[in-house]
């Protein structure tokens, strides 16, 4: 039994969440866009969001009134990398996240429109426990990340979309020069979170995402100095949040 007056929201005590759980049941939007400032305010998350998560799965399980329950699940279980001071209730909460994944895995079907696919492939990353991807998986119509090059420290953005796909340095006065085109990776190549996310788009029609996976996943080449790099091992590795302690954050520190 969760004791809500020992807990806090995005705007204090956290005593109103129940009551706003149960009204959201019958999709009462008001209740529903209260959850999400008070749980998830502008992607913060507190320990209250994280002992909320048990409703939300539950509900979520009904598919033709749980998709916001499901989405909310997701935007919290995104910020659980991010300091909040609940990692007690994160541990408590491993089958609730199991739980939900499933759930957010059985409604990837195809047929889907391309932003409800993704919201549902984006909530499975955060289920997983990859809220980089999450926070940074989109359709890729107009995509643009910048990495540094691993060899010689240079900014190299990354294009994927209508624009083309190529490696560049941006000069914000001339744009994109010196457009290197990327190396997509083959699926036979992908492995692990790009794997299964380019297996699921396949098998659901997703096209342009499949698409967009093998340049992200692919190679790129420094327009600086040549060298060529795997774009999404470094994005990873210069982007990933480290993990947060709660153990850590209440130690003072040793004199």
């Amino acid at each position: 039994m969760i004791d809500w007056s020992t807990l806090y929201d995005a705007y204090g005590p956290a005593h109103a969440i129940p009551g706003l759980l149960d009204r959201a049941v019958d999709r009462d939007q008001e209740a529903i866009d209260l959850l999400w400032t008070r749980l998830c305010h502008q992607g913060a998350i507190t320990p209250a969001s994280i002992a909320a998560l048990p409703r939300p799965a539950e509900i979520a399980k009904a598919e033709d009134t749980g998709d916001w329950a499901l989405d909310l699940a997701g935007a919290i279980a995104g910020g659980l990398l991010q300091p909040h001071g609940g990692d007690e209730e994160v541990a408590r909460c491993a089958p609730t996240l199991a739980q939900l994944r499933a759930t957010a895995a059985a409604r990837l079907r195809p047929g889907l429109d391309r932003k409800t696919y993704l919201g549902r492939l984006r909530d499975m990353l955060a289920f997983d426990g990859r809220p980089l991807w999450f926070e940074s998986l989109d359709d890729f119509r107009d995509s643009f990340v910048t990495v540094g090059c691993p060899h010689c420290d240079a900014p190299v953005t990354i294009a994927v979309g209508d624009y083309g796909c190529y490696s560049s340095i941006r000069d914000w006065n001339l744009g994109d020069v010196h457009q290197v085109p990327l190396r997509p990776a083959t699926p036979h190549e992908l492995a692990g979170t790009a794997r299964m996310l380019h297996e699921s788009a396949v098998r659901d029609g997703q096209q342009r995402l499949a698409w967009g996976l093998t340049h992200l996943f692919g190679r790129a080449e420094c327009p600086g100095c040549g060298s060529v790099f795997g774009i999404a091992d470094e994005y990873e590795a210069a982007n990933t949040p480290a993990p947060w302690h709660f153990a850590r954050s209440h130690t003072k520190d040793a004199p």
